[in-house]
């Protein structure tokens, strides 16, 4: 298979993930005004899941979901998985069971801490269990009415368990972040570092802690907890399939997502929920635990319905359940001894419900249950800020690594990567079916057509000005322009150039990107956690030249596509071009941007994961090697990846960098070489 091959069925694949988007209205023509505006989308509102056509479709959804949540959590490429350096010690035996204390490093000197619960004289190996707590005032600890999280650590270990209960991080003895709810840096976004990251991260090594275990059957895994625990356990099911029973109390919501900072993260939630994120644990076994008393009182009758409909795709219904306790948020004995006898089912092979009841037990004293009680943190250990820096720099060595040297590690690059920038950018390049306009009427000029184009069923409304050359209407090179001032500049200032182009016999179009030009949004994004829900003005931005650069593929008359982007919009222009199928060339003015800043870009070009993702040398790496002309560098811009991509394709002569800002005649000049 050809590499233009790949690329084209990799379209296709990303074409059909986001004709099917669970939860989105159905909208087969351009709206009135641009939804992306008006709906703002947040933790707190109504989502709905609709029923998915075939297990083929759900398939694709899933994988690209999978890949979603990796990105969002800054887990792709996937870090490397150091040595754990794993300490367990101070065994204290009971009745039936020990407890000791462990720790361990996700990350060289971060800390994973907890408990291991164990079977006390029973033969081995034991399935395993990974117990995350959740919000409660103690962690790990917590010890009431309500929820008890040793209490079930305990009864899992009797029932013939080996139980991990580990803290969340800025509890008990994880105390290297400085403050559990405390959001981190923004700037720490640009790489997708975040609490739910770190969080995801040492679950998915707690996993590789229990299986380092020569006690712990490594093919028999479970993992359940409630509230942030619960989320915890429906995000480490949804990304690591070693879990093979799953039970998330109290969590899976059609109107709540949750509330804290390690249950959101930048890009996770855009155009999925709660309820579709659970989904990927089909067809594996799964018990949805709801309370009447709180946000997932609905679960009975609305969640769980939709998520049964993915495991009937599977022909796996008997796989998943419902139970819902007559409680407010809660862990509390009735839900507790369901999660033990589904789990009792699917690990233990007992079918017998009885044989689940929870017995009495008695905690030890917080001192024989913490981990750093009375002792300090190994010499090893991190500050939060030199995890931070420890993070950056490995994702920056891990892309130094895949640079690519020849054409075979160059197609390894952007399999790797094109994934992990759309992910990124949160965008794509639309099918030209999926593209809607209304209707295309001249203006004042059969020359000129003024009109609004979108995607169908997304809500998105971009205005669009097209002008054709005189007495041509067909085999036309079409150059679409964008401005960071939006269209109207091309009427006055920078009318020139739209003049030049017609009298080449150019059919020119330009278009208002998203809060640019003729439509201002006003879009309220003080909620911390907009990202998580919606798209940055960048981002739309770039999405909507990737929606122009299809609008123009489709129309007959049209041959070849060039695109040019001047001020800030050379930048969007880039980062789609990365997206798009091959153009015929590209002029790009990047504007001295600083590319190798994080400040530039929470100034200039706010894209969340875009730096994790490579930013600029990912972009113009992944891209078709075709004409391009990136001008305006400066000192500052990267040029060396794009450089070595034209290289390794023996295609120097078309690419062209300039440091200087040129003016719009030789752009003109560039744009219309070889035109024939």
């Amino acid at each position: 298979m050809s590499l233009l091959q790949a690329s084209r069925m990799l379209l296709l694949a990303v074409i059909n993930v986001f004709c099917f988007i669970p939860g989105l209205a159905q909208i087969s023509v351009v709206p009135g005004v641009d939804h992306r505006v008006t709906e703002i989308r947040h933790l707190n509102m109504s989502y709905s899941f609709q029923t998915v056509p075939t297990k083929a479709t759900w398939l694709r959804r899933a994988e690209y979901l999978r890949q979603q949540i990796l990105v969002s959590a800054g887990l792709w490429p996937f870090p490397e998985k150091t040595p754990l350096n794993s300490r367990i010690f101070g065994k204290i035996e009971k009745e039936g069971y020990t407890i000791e204390k462990v720790y361990f490093e996700s990350y060289p000197g971060f800390f994973v801490t907890g408990n291991l619960y164990r079977p006390l004289n029973k033969e081995g190996p034991f399935p395993g269990i990974l117990s995350p707590h959740g919000h409660w005032t103690y962690g790990r600890l917590e010890n009431q009415q309500v929820a008890s999280v040793p209490g079930r650590c305990i009864n899992f270990a009797r029932q013939g368990y080996v139980v991990f209960s580990y803290d969340m991080v800025g509890y008990n003895d994880s105390q290297q972040i400085r403050d559990h709810s405390r959001p981190l840096a923004k700037s720490l976004s640009l790489w997708g570092i975040g609490s739910l990251g770190l969080q995801l991260w040492n679950s998915i090594r707690s996993v590789d802690f229990l299986q380092s275990l020569s006690y712990v059957d490594k093919g028999r895994l479970g993992c359940t907890g409630a509230s942030g625990g619960g989320t915890q356990t429906f995000l480490l099911t949804a990304v690591d399939n070693r879990i093979g029973v799953s039970a998330p109390v109290n969590m899976i919501s059609h109107y709540m997502q949750g509330g804290d900072v390690c249950e959101n993260q930048a890009n996770l939630r855009l155009d999925t929920n709660n309820m579709e994120i659970a989904a990927l644990m089909a067809p594996r076994p799964l018990l949805m635990v709801s309370a009447a008393g709180d946000w997932t009182r609905d679960t009975p009758r609305i969640e769980f319905p939709a998520i049964q409909g993915i495991y009937r795709l599977f022909g796996a219904t008997n796989k998943v359940q419902s139970f819902q306790s007559f409680a407010v948020h809660n862990f509390n004995q009735q839900s507790r001894e369901a999660v033990y006898s589904w789990f009792g089912r699917w690990l233990l092979g007992e079918s017998d419900r009885a044989k689940f009841s929870e017995k009495s037990f008695r905690l030890p004293t917080p001192s024989e249950m913490l981990v750093f009680f009375g002792r300090e943190l190994p010499k090893s250990a991190v500050t939060e800020d030199q995890l931070m820096e420890y993070l950056i720099g490995s994702y920056q060595v891990q892309l130094e690594r895949l640079k690519p040297k020849d054409l075979q590690t160059l197609s390894r690059y952007r399999e790797i990567m094109v994934p992990t920038f759309r992910q990124a950018l949160a965008a794509h390049y639309p099918d030209s079916k999926e593209v809607i306009a209304t209707n295309e009427r001249s203006t004042g000029s059969v020359q000129k057509m003024e009109f609004f184009i979108g995607r169908k069923n997304r809500g998105d409304r971009v205005p669009v000005v097209l002008w054709f050359p005189k007495g041509r209407r067909s085999c036309l090179t079409a150059t679409l322009l964008i401005h960071s001032q939006g269209k109207e500049i091309f009427y006055s200032k920078a009318k020139l150039l739209v003049e030049t182009l017609l009298s080449k016999g150019h059919l020119v179009m330009s278009v208002d990107t998203f809060n640019t030009g003729e439509v201002q949004a006003s879009r309220d994004m003080n909620d911390r956690f907009f990202t998580t829900y919606n798209r940055t003005d960048d981002a739309n931005r770039v999405q909507d030249v990737l929606t122009a650069l299809s609008y123009l593929q489709r129309r007959r008359e049209i041959v070849r596509i060039n695109l040019a982007g001047f001020g800030k919009a050379g930048l969007w222009c880039l980062l789609a071009r990365a997206l798009a199928p091959e153009l015929h060339r590209t002029a790009a003015d990047v504007s001295g941007f600083q590319s190798n800043k994080d400040q530039a870009y929470l100034t200039h070009l706010y894209i969340p994961v875009l730096r994790r993702a490579g930013d600029f040398k990912t972009a113009l790496t992944v891209a078709p090697t075709s004409a391009l002309l990136v001008y305006n560098t400066g000192s500052a811009f990267e040029t060396g990846w794009v450089e070595n991509a034209y290289r390794i394709t023996e295609k120097t002569s078309f690419l062209n960098i300039e440091s200087r800002k040129i003016n719009q005649i030789e752009v003109i000049e560039w744009l219309c070489q070889n035109d024939s």
